[in-house]
């Protein structure tokens, strides 16, 4: 499969293709439909990273609340 940026740009290349007015409504209409699949695939992939960040943000987040323990200043000696 390819990866996103690829994909994205394949997108991009079927939304100007739409665009052409010289391009057949078969054409089209294919263009349009694999669009759609693309477009949404994107956007289940932009979810997965989304959720993928909110995971590290809050572990970091929980991790910068605990007290640091390095044991440089314990002088129990």
């Amino acid at each position: 499969m390819k990866n996103f940026e690829e994909r994205l740009l394949r997108l991009e290349t079927l939304g100007e293709n739409i665009r052409k007015t010289d391009l057949p409504l078969d054409e089209a209409l294919k263009s349009f439909e694999e669009g759609i699949k693309l477009a949404q695939a994107l956007e289940k992939d932009l979810e997965k990273v989304e959720s993928r960040i909110e995971i590290l943000m809050n572990s970091s987040e929980a991790r910068a609340e605990e007290p640091l323990e390095l044991g440089l200043f314990d002088h129990d000696e």
